[in-house]
């Protein structure tokens, strides 16, 4: 038996011992049906406690760690672990899988939970970051994701109660989710004072927002919201951790063994403790609980599982045990009767009913057991132990025999000999001791020779001999019982061995793969009966094998279900089962045997799914005898489709070039040549390695592919129309049931799938993301919605797509080798079928992954190679053809019988509605009825069949048939040899297409005067084609050897072909047949050519570095030019015959004189006036700038120059004909590039007239005929040369505002740092100094003066609860542009500034907010579509920012969508229909995306540009079109599918225009578009292309532009003068061809309009400057309804000490005056300079202003007239008061100093006193209310005070703590430490006010936030209340004169914001 097939008998799981307990927690239920759901190992088990029965899923492949219920408590969901983890959903009912979730989580899937009504599913990972996933689990999609936490997760739980929240726990926190779009974020549970932060195990969710969770400490923690409210103490005395909610309530588990039910108030109801019954025991510890009705489960830490019944608590059920946590190694079955025993670390031995399924005894040991054995007679039991020692026991007591220990390290293996007298025990020492049973044990014999642990021994039949395995893998031979070593080969082939466990040995050779040394098979046994082996290996595998097993490499079956180590496997004493022990999963199986006489050939009708029951994924075969592989197929797996480099690198390449290369100066390069090419027509069609790609449309076209084309051929006008999406070659092609869409699938990286249709030529849909190296199998469903690709990665993923969204629906790994065909089950879209090399499967789709199940073969017929599949008219019969010629049927997954048709391969089967048609090696189509009964009719494709009408000639008779299809009454084939032929159905045949076979195609020569040419190919053939309007092959010849070159002489009727072994012919032109040849070269001939006129000479340039040159007249060789260092690339005659150009391999550029070969150095401004014959070459200066940047990559393999010597054409590596201006000097020259060819262009001739360009490809095998199309006929649909847009020269113009923009830098709160550069250590960091003056605490001293004096003493003393957002001056004009709406008809504008959203009604005047983003908004934009009235989108700066769309008037967020653009959102915009919605970031690749934002689903997204983007706008009609425009840049985007396209504008040949800079967009009518560039043109686009300007619609940049969707009038803003005629602002029509001008009345000299919006006979216009201005379009009347500060930081501020009014001063230069009440700006002075700060006097006439030039001006308020002004300093002001008296003026500055001024001299302000030893810049001042103290906040986090007006500091405490100062806005001092935040460290405090009832003080800070706390404010990291809405840093803060308000200025966000103190 040397065969190496499978054995036909199997194993079926029948029962699995075992619960896991361990790690694992709330991993058991009912079921609706009752039976109980739990797992242990990899196996999801539902047991039936009334019938005690198991049923098993088995679709894991790893340990199974989580387990949720589905609410309709039926489906299961289970997570395992691994590398690869993934999630099932699966039927309780028939353990089927429902659903595969995939490609998130990594190490494994910790918790699982359903939500109330079970569409979505939670997951928690096990990676360091513990992801939170929600997954729309029927679909298999994944909906949002987000980081859980940073430790471990126990418990997650949706709310029952509220959509969309969840809550999750874990080490120390708990969490409350919510889901909004694709945003799912947390917040953290409150613990606050009411309980411990502590570990959190459990939770359950109640009504009324209340959640229930367990706690490490025993007690229940309650939740309301975020907050704990109360704890239900001493719950349970430990951890609980289990909580279940049902009906009834609630019930609790914990580590204390107890069982609490309690009622739905959390009452207590009753308390169960399981320790206390009777089969309880100490240290029981419950995981799991369950309750249903009157019925409890329990799951315990050790395994076991409880039922109670209410009633009869005290009596609980054990209704299944297994091993607790530790290995699991010794087993053994008793000799007489089904009993089995296991031994396990967990210091147990079981003794297990393998007939009634039930544990019957167990005993403890007092120490780890490894080994059991029964003695024969099974009466005693051996066990070994992990000290070394062993013990025997009864049997029938379990009582002691003996104890031995003779050894220190542990007893791995020991048995009793087969006739009971002796026990043999090996131990990891090494020696196997051999003991007398008799004689009570007594050492007898040792047998030591192994130098390793002992692994597996074995008695022979005759208890004679021992052989035993070791770990270092020897197999050593004893004699018995003495020990003695045996060595005799001959003495050990004769002993018949009683029992076979060792995995060593001839028998057993076949259990190990070939060619490897493994050692991870742990156990054999061998049933000698059945002639089968069973083995359990460290993959969890327990397999089959036949016995012996002698071939290494043997076939076998396998079975799935222990996690990680099989650790031993045993045959029961009848042979009916097998058992195996899980090492790590400590768990038992028990599997029946189903021996060969029952299973008979047939597998069992229920084959398990998962491929459990499979054929080893290594087994694929049945029988050893398996056929060679037929050649053309063992060809075909042989072809490697891996690139040295894809296209997807070429712009990496580039950008790397540019890197490393940029030093070198920029020359002006060549410009890119007028003419231009259009690819007509294309000789070939892919056949050799491709199959079923050939089909007729819908119109009767043929459609096919060859190189990176798809083909639409017309054959009545023998004409082509192209498809050219590709960039490489396309291996797939497959056609929609509709027959107007194709699919084809080509080779890349990341392999694309292009849906495009057959009429328009438009990409519909591109499929990418999901195969690497190529698509090789596509196919549609029988609806036409779905599409199913294979890609040649190495496991062949099959992924089956949504593909008009563009989404992958579901993906699985196909085969370990090569699928070739794949077909979707034409009744039920989620079936499909896919056959290869050895290999037929059956797949079902289950939520995001595939079930399958192999073909199964039986009796009928045996594993072949399959290259062809269909489905039949009858359900559920499958057509498969093999690679032997046969026919296989199939009906659900069992072969029901063969049918010989052809003779080798079947290739090809097309399914008709009667019958079939199939294709094969043999060239012959044959026609069969509907069940391949008979074969109706055959055509054989030969020569003699061949129409007139034929368009080209067979190369052989019976070609192999490739693909076949039919319809329009043909039947249409392609061939292996790259023929497309029609068979009439009357017999006929018509050759429409053909082209060269496999290999390389290099030689391509034009005939001197016709329109013909002639090409050779490694393909062994010689071809001349006709390229007229025929377009055909003319002639053919087969030659000896392949051939590289050829060449026509002058008069056209001789060949010359150069040949690959160094030989060459010349034929006859015409007849194709030899005139003579000659071999002179080892290496092959490379380049052919002929001199000129009479063709005197031919040269012959060979790899052999020479150039031959041969007389034709006298057939000699004449000459040989030697001096060439490499191989010889091309070769070419000067017009004279005299001279030689030569280019060799190593880049050299020789020459040399005919005849005689001397070799010439001529200078290059020499070869410059040479004139040359023909010029081939690619070396020389005037060619230097064909050489691409990254040319150490890519080689240029040919050119060829135009007789006129002015259009250069050249082929690269890359695939790209290119086309030149001649001369091509300077480097890096621009071009016209063309794509078709695959990898290599090859060759590139013109025509005799200059009109035509031929192509060829070398591994494509494509001949391509380009027409050359001149300047004045050109189609304008070009694809112009792709590198002109990253030229630094044309730089897209200058403004200063855009190039401000450019560069402003978006960092964000995260990286929060000081806005002032302090130093020094923080205050809340400070040590204090205790001063020795401390006063007792009871004083006999008079009072304490207050801290701060009273204003309003009169009135009771009010304390502010709560502030709340009521206005905002600013409007975020700067950098952003179209963030100015009308909402409502025009009743409310919407606008942002800093980080809120803000919404004004234009009547009352009155804001509301939106204040949810955490960071500036960038972009704003209102939702067009009548349906989603008031929709806002709005996103943000930030790490991770988020876009929020949200309801303008309820201010709900309805969606959140993360996103990807790092740094920040700069643009969006909603669609047409309003659903989708495109986002620009300002990230470094300006990455573009498309959201579907109701689902929060990414549809697409892609880089957008390398410089920034300014606007993105989908076309007003259109949810697929839109478009992009920058800094010169200008796409016009297309969204097919979940795919981006673009087409770049095209300028051409327009007069004045070049691509500038863009900044805006509008639409027009007929796909017209609006650019507005920054030189103030607007560019009108058609398409595309550039088709006019509008020259100056505005004298500087055009930065907005607004069309009305109501009547397509078109508003622009800009920066212009404001003069009679122009405006910022204007109104054009429709085509904007006339306009109407609006001036701002702002005052400025230039105004410059950020954005604008057109309302109904209103135009809302935002200005740079932060106003928003509404300007009536009759009256022309402007009216600023917004008026901010404009950018630049605003630091100065001071509220009126009387009146409602406030004053601002800015960096802007301006200071403003503020209404309070009105909410309105009362005036503004512009003064000159920056402003810092400002003070009002105390009568509130005055206003004090520094500057930051250290100048400060004192204004009288009613005027703003200037008063008087100083400057003694030249570093800013930083703070400015005015004495409470009006006497002083303090003035603080950056130079360390305080300076006082007499007010009452005048306004000359002399300097009358300083403050000295300030250790820094000064922050803040307060005067005390005497007006005597001042007291200074300082830069380096001190606080001095100073006496005034002399400025003596005061040190003295008691002083000190008397003062009561008059207001106090430090952030500094004792009284305030509890302000400062603990994460300042990079950020601080900047502002507080107290109020002026002194009872609370407000602070701003540089995280942006406003906090509210309690004064005096002395214990560190006080309570207080936080306020968000400015972006990063608060400047300045302060209370109105009456505590009524607050108001706070930004810095970065140059807003002003007033809050109402409630």
């Amino acid at each position: 038996m040397a065969d190496r097939t499978a054995p036909r008998c199997q194993l079926r799981l029948e029962w699995v011992y075992g619960y896991r307990g361990h790690q694992c927690r709330n991993n058991l239920y009912y079921t609706a049906g009752k039976e109980v759901v739990y797992f242990v190992a990899g196996v999801g088990v539902v047991y039936n406690t009334r019938e005690h029965s198991q049923k098993f899923f088995l679709g894991h492949n790893d340990d199974i760690i989580s387990l949720a219920l589905h609410p309709d408590k039926t489906l299961i969901a289970t997570g395992q672990v691994g590398k690869e983890p993934y999630i099932c959903i699966w039927n309780s009912y028939n353990v089927h899988t429902v659903s595969i979730l995939k490609d998130v989580h990594t190490h494994g899937v910790a918790c699982l939970a359903f939500d109330s009504d079970g569409q979505h599913l939670a997951s928690v990972g096990l990676d360091a970051k513990n992801t939170v996933c929600i997954w729309d689990w029927r679909k298999g999609k994944l909906l949002a994701s987000a980081t859980g936490h940073s430790d471990r997760i126990f418990d997650i739980s949706w709310d029952p109660y509220q959509p969309n929240r969840m809550v999750s726990c874990g080490v120390k926190h708990i969490k409350f989710w919510t889901l909004c779009g694709n945003a799912l974020t947390a917040k953290r549970g409150i613990f606050g004072k009411t309980g411990d932060l502590q570990t959190i195990l459990c939770l359950a969710c109640a009504k009324e927002d209340i959640t229930y969770s367990g706690a490490l400490n025993g007690d229940i923690y309650v939740w309301k919201g975020l907050t704990l409210v109360r704890t239900i103490q001493g719950a349970h005395s430990a951890g609980i951790f289990s909580l279940y909610a049902c009906e009834e309530g609630f019930a609790t588990g914990g580590r204390d063994g107890c069982i609490r039910l309690w009622d739905t108030d959390f009452k207590p109801i009753t308390k169960i403790d399981l320790r206390e019954t009777e089969q309880g025991y100490k240290g029981l510890s419950i995981r799991s609980v369950c309750w249903k009705a009157d019925r409890l489960l329990a799951g315990t830490q050790d395994s076991e599982i409880f039922e109670v019944i209410v009633r009869e608590r005290d009596k609980p059920m054990l209704i299944l045990q297994g091993h607790c946590e530790g290995e699991l190694w010794a087993l053994a079955l008793h000799p007489k009767k089904p009993l089995a025993v296991t031994g396990s670390d967990d210091r147990s031995v079981r003794l297990w009913s393998l007939a009634d399924h039930a544990l019957i005894a167990r005993c403890n040991m007092e120490e780890a057991v490894r080994s059991v054995s029964f003695s024969p007679d099974g009466s005693q039991l051996a066990l070994g132990m992990k000290d070394g020692s062993f013990i025997v026991l009864r049997v029938r007591d379990m009582t002691e025999v003996v104890h031995i220990k003779d050894r220190k390290e542990v007893i791995h293996e020991m048995k009793f000999s087969p006739d009971g007298s002796y026990l043999a025990v090996g131990s990891n020492d090494g020696p196997v001791d051999v003991y007398a049973v008799a004689q009570r044990y007594k050492k007898i014999g040792e047998c030591n020779k192994s130098l390793s642990f002992i692994t597996h021994i074995d008695w022979s039949l005759d208890s004679k001999y021992l052989q035993t395995n070791d770990g270092a893998g020897e197999r050593l031979f004893y004699k018995m019982p003495s020990g003695k070593p045996l060595t005799s080969k001959e003495e050990i082939k004769g002993i018949p061995w009683a029992s076979w466990t060792c995995v060593r040995g001839p028998e057993v050779s076949g259990i190990w793969p070939k060619y490897t040394e493994v050692i991870d098979i742990n156990s054999v046994d061998a049933n000698y009966n059945s002639s089968v082996l069973v083995s359990g290996d460290d993959f969890g595998l327990v397999k089959l094998f036949k016995f012996p097993c002698l071939k290494k490499g043997a076939k076998f079956r396998k079975y799935v279900g222990h996690s990680a180590h099989v650790t031993n496997v045993r045959w029961s004493h009848d042979f009916q089962w097998v058992l195996s022990t899980g090492g790590a999963d400590h768990s038992v199986f028990q599997w029946r045997f189903i021996p060969e006489a029952v299973s008979n050939g047939v597998l069992e009708t229920t084959p398990q799914e998962g491929g459990a029951d499979s054929y080893s994924e290594e087994s694929d075969s049945d029988f050893s005898d398996v056929p060679e592989l037929d050649s053309d197929i063992e060809q075909e797996t042989q072809i490697n489709y891996d690139r040295q480099v894809y296209k997807e690198d070429l712009p990496q390449l580039k950008q790397q070039s540019k890197e490393k290369n940029h030093a070198v100066p920029f020359l002006k390069r060549e410009k890119a040549p007028e003419d231009s090419l259009k690819l007509q027509f294309i000789h070939g069609y892919r056949g050799y390695d491709c199959r079923n790609n050939l089909f007729y449309t819908q119109a009767g076209e043929v459609v096919y592919h060859i190189a990176a084309v798809a083909v639409v051929y017309n054959r009545q006008q023998h004409a082509q129309r192209l498809y050219l999406g590709h960039d490489d070659d396309i291996l797939s092609l497959t056609i929609h049931p509709v027959k107007d869409y194709v699919a084809t699938g080509q080779v890349g990286r990341d392999a694309a799938v292009h849906v495009w249709d057959t009429q328009t030529l438009k990409c519909l849909s591109l499929l990418k993301g999901h195969h690497q190296r190529g698509v090789c199998a596509l196919d549609f469903s029988a609806d036409g919605k779905c599409l199913v690709s294979v890609g040649l990665d190495d496991f062949h993923s099959v992924v089956f797509w949504d593909w008009k969204k563009g989404e992958k629906i579901a993906t699985t790994r196909g085969h370990k080798d090569k699928i070739f065909v794949v077909k979707c089950n034409p009744q039920h879209a989620d079936k499909l079928v896919t056959v290869g090399i050895k290999h037929i499967k059956f797949w079902q789709q289950a939520g995001g992954g595939f079930t399958s199940k192999r073909g199964s073969f039986g009796s009928a017929g045996k594993l072949e190679t399959m290259m062809c599949v269909s489905y039949g008219r009858m359900e559920d019969l499958v057509f498969s053809g093999a690679a032997t010629g046969d026919i296989f049927i199939w009906k659900d997954v069992l072969l029901l019988k063969t049918v010989k048709a052809h003779d080798g391969p079947v290739f090809a089967m097309y399914a008709l509605d009667k019958g079939f048609v199939t294709g094969g090696k043999d060239g012959i189509v044959e026609l069969w009825d509907d069940m391949f009964e008979r074969c109706l009719k055959t055509y054989a494709i030969k020569r003699t069949a061949l129409s007139t009408s034929s368009k080209g000639l067979l190369l052989e008779d019976n070609p192999s048939i490739r693909a076949i299809t039919l319809g329009h009454g043909h039947i249409l084939v392609g061939t292996k040899n790259g023929e497309i032929l029609e068979i009439d159905k009357s017999g006929p045949m018509t050759l429409l297409v053909q082209g060269h076979m496999e290999g390389e195609v290099w030689g391509l020569a034009a005939h001197p005067l016709l329109p013909i040419c002639a090409t050779v190919s490694d393909d062994k053939t010689l071809r001349i084609w006709e390229l007229s309007s025929q377009h055909r092959m003319l002639a053919v010849r087969k030659l000896k050897k392949g051939g590289r070159c050829c060449a026509f002489s002058p008069d056209g009727k001789a060949l010359a072909v150069g040949l690959n072994d160094g030989s060459f012919l010349v034929v006859n032109a015409d007849t194709v047949e030899d005139m003579l040849s000659f071999h002179h070269r080892k290496e092959m001939i490379s380049d052919i050519k002929f001199s000129k006129d009479t063709g005197k000479y031919l040269a012959v340039a060979s790899h052999d570095n020479f150039v031959d040159i041969y007389n034709v007249l006298t057939s000699k060789r004449v000459g040989i030019c030697k001096g060439a260092s490499s191989y010889i690339t091309h070769i070419d005659w000067d017009s004279r015959g005299k001279l030689l150009q030569v280019n060799s391999g190593a880049k050299e550029q020789l020459f040399f004189e005919a005849p005689r070969g001397r070799k010439h150095t001529i200078r290059p401004s020499e070869a410059e006036k040479i004139e040359w014959d023909t010029w081939t070459c690619v070396l020389g200066p005037t060619c230097e700038g064909i050489w691409p940047a990254h040319s150490d990559v890519t080689d240029v393999n040919a050119a060829n120059l135009t007789k006129d010597g002015s259009l250069l054409a050249t082929g690269d590596d890359f695939g790209f004909v290119k086309l030149f201006s001649y001369p091509v000097k300077g480097q890096h020259a621009r071009f016209k590039k063309y794509v078709g060819h695959s990898a290599h262009v090859t060759n590139v001739r013109w025509l005799h007239n200059d009109s035509v360009l031929l192509t060829v490809g070398g591994a494509d095998t494509a001949l391509m005929i380009w027409t050359r199309e001149f300047v004045g006929t050109q189609e304008s649909k070009l694809v112009d040369s792709e590198e002109s847009d990253t030229d630094a020269e044309e730089d897209g113009g200058y403004d200063s505002d855009v190039a401000r923009e450019k560069a402003i830098d978006y960092t964000t709160k995260i990286y929060a740092v000081s806005i002032r550069e302090m130093e020094g250590t923080k205050p809340h960091q400070q040590l204090k100094e205790v001063s020795m003056e401390e006063r007792p605490p009871v004083s006999r001293a008079a009072p304490q003066p207050e801290k701060l004096q009273k204003n309003n003493i009169t009135k009771k003393k009010k304390l502010v609860e709560e502030l709340a957002l009521d206005h905002v001056f600013g409007y975020r004009g700067f950098d952003c542009r179209n963030n100015l709406h009308y909402l409502n008809d025009g009743a409310d504008i919407i606008f942002h500034t800093a980080a809120a959203g803000i919404v004004q009604n234009l009547s009352t005047g009155s804001q509301s907010f939106y204040l949810e983003h955490t960071d500036d908004i960038l972009c704003l934009t209102v939702n067009q579509h009548p349906k989603y009235r008031n929709v806002v989108a709005t996103s943000q700066i930030g790490t991770t920012p988020s876009i929020h769309i949200w309801d303008a008037m309820t201010k709900h967020t309805l969606s959140m969508l993360r996103c990807f653009h790092t740094k920040g959102v700069n643009y969006i915009n909603f669609s047409a229909t309003g659903k989708l919605l495109v986002s620009v970031g300002v990230d470094p690749e300006h990455t573009i995306t498309v959201w579907r934002w109701q689902e929060g689903t990414k549809v697409a997204s892609r880089g957008g540009h390398l410089e920034r983007i300014f606007v993105v706008e989908f076309r007003p009609d259109s949810d697929t079109q839109f478009v992009s425009v920058g800094v010169k840049h200008m796409k016009f985007w297309t969204l097919a599918g979940s795919a981006l396209l673009y087409k770049k504008g095209v300028i051409g040949s327009m007069e004045a225009a070049k691509m500038q800079t863009m900044l805006s967009v509008a639409f027009g009518a007929n796909n017209l578009t609006f650019t507005g560039a920054i030189n103030g043109d607007v560019y009108v686009w058609k398409e595309h292309f550039l088709i006019r300007l509008v020259a100056k619609a505005h004298t500087g940049p055009v930065f907005t532009m607004y069309t009305t969707l109501r009547d397509g009038l078109i508003v622009t803003g800009g920066k212009e003068r404001p003069t009679k005629e122009g405006g910022a602002v204007k109104l054009w029509d429709q085509e904007m061809k006339r306009c109407r001008a609006f001036q701002l009345e702002t005052g400025q000299l230039v105004e410059c309009v950020r954005s604008v919006c057109r309302g109904k006979g209103k135009i809302l216009v935002g200005t740079k400057d932060g106003e928003i201005i509404e300007v009536g379009e009759k009256s022309a009347a402007s009216n600023i309804l917004i008026d901010g500060h404009m950018e630049g930081e605003i630091w100065g501020l001071a509220t009126h000490p009387s009146k409602d009014m406030f004053i601002s001063a800015s960096n802007d230069g301006t200071a403003r005056i503020w209404d309070l009440a009105d909410k309105k700006l009362l005036n503004k002075v512009n003064l000159g300079h920056a402003a810092r700060c400002a003070a009002y006097s105390p009568d509130g006439e005055m206003v004090a202003i520094g500057m930051k030039n250290g100048e400060f001006v004192i204004l009288l308020v009613n005027t703003l007239k200037v008063w008087g002004k100083k400057r003694d300093r030249k570093s800013a002001i930083q703070d400015i008061r005015i004495s409470p008296d009006n006497r002083f003026l303090a003035v603080g500055s950056s130079e360390q100093t305080v300076d006082f001024y007499d007010l009452t001299q005048g306004t000359s302000l002399n300097r009358i006193g300083y403050c000295k030893d300030i250790p820094s810049f000064v922050i803040q001042m307060d005067f005390s209310a005497d007006s005597k103290y001042i007291q200074v906040s300082t830069g380096a986090y001190k606080r001095q005070v100073h006496e005034v007006p002399l400025g003596k500091q005061v040190t003295e405490a008691m002083v000190v703590e008397k003062i009561t100062w008059a207001s106090w806005t430090s952030v500094l001092g004792d009284e305030v430490i509890g302000i400062w935040p603990r994460n300042a460290d990079k950020a601080d405090v900047n502002c507080a006010c107290v109020t002026h009832a002194g009872l609370n003080i407000v602070t701003g800070d540089d995280f942006g936030l406003l906090k509210l706390f309690d004064f005096p404010c002395t214990e560190k990291f006080a309570k207080h209340k936080r306020y968000f809405g400015h972006s990063a840093h608060v400047t300045n803060i302060r209370f109105s004169s009456d505590d009524k308000y607050v108001v706070s200025t930004g810095g970065d966000d140059c807003s002003v914001f007033v809050w109402r103190c409630l």
